[in-house]
């Protein structure tokens, strides 16, 4: 994930469709020498066995690429993808508006995943549970500390969205695998910054120069980001991983736009 990134050098274009895509990461940063890379296990057809003689192997291509859900487009216009859902807990927060995070819950439900938003303003979500899906119940809206066991499985991902203002209550949810934890922040509070430096994925859309101040000590970001974030446009944001940053432009298709409306950062 590169940081020479800022908005006045991004030249933006139209995000490629939501959804699981095979493509390139850019966001998530190169796993680590040891850790393996955990694929959910794909049920098709119960085909003939192929069998191969050994002089055949080369002739054997196998393109594999990383996937996850797409948030978006890089500086390169090349889909932006983080895996959301990995085989233990994962913990990530936007700093923005509920625009966006309404977008990425949309972008979770095309892999597969199950959502469910935490929140104190059911008004905010109840058309968006009642809209995605085409008929089928893939967004669910509960109160805020009213979340249980949501039994996340490799099968059945789930993404906890939680909505519950600028200093959140600890969630009542516990955490397993193949469960992400989003946690949506109007603004950048100290007091939320030891959680922000333990997460796995940090999204910055437009915040004050003071959150930027605060952003940068916390994700060591350099002085023209610190410029860059009380600029940044609606579609716009930059995420951070623990071994990296990068820009990403997420605007939206012509269905989530009827759906969502157009972007903002304001809610």
């Amino acid at each position: 994930m590169s940081s020479n990134g800022s908005s006045a050098a991004y030249a933006p274009r139209r995000a490629r469709r939501g959804g699981a895509q095979q493509e390139r990461t850019v966001v998530a940063a190169r796993p680590e020498r040891g850790h393996e890379m955990h694929l959910i296990p794909a049920r098709g057809p119960k085909l003939e066995k192929h069998i191969l003689e050994p002089d055949e192997f080369n002739a054997v291509a196998l393109p594999v690429g990383d996937d996850g859900v797409v948030i978006g487009t890089d500086q390169a216009s090349r889909p932006a993808v983080i895996s959301l859902f990995k085989p233990r807990a994962m913990d990530a927060a936007l700093i923005g508006g509920a625009y966006m995070a309404q977008l990425i819950a949309l972008r979770a439900t095309a892999t597969g995943a199950r959502v469910v938003v935490e929140t104190a303003r059911p008004q905010l979500w109840a058309p968006l549970a009642q809209n995605a899906g085409g008929g089928q119940q893939v967004i669910a809206v509960v109160p805020v500390r009213r979340v249980g066991n949501l039994g996340a499985t490799a099968a059945s991902p789930v993404l906890l969205l939680r909505d519950c203002g600028a200093r959140p209550p600890r969630s009542a949810a516990p955490k397993t695998s193949w469960m992400t934890t989003l946690t949506l922040l109007p603004f950048l509070d100290p007091s939320f910054a030891g959680h922000l430096i333990s997460s796995d994925y940090v999204a910055l859309q437009q915040i004050s120069p003071q959150e930027a101040e605060l952003a940068a000590r916390l994700f060591r970001l350099s002085p023209q980001d610190v410029a860059a974030l009380p600029t940044l446009m609606p579609e716009l944001a930059l995420w951070a991983a623990k071994h990296g940053r990068q820009y990403v432009y997420t605007a939206p298709t012509h269905d989530e736009s009827a759906l969502l409306g157009a972007p903002r950062r304001m809610d």
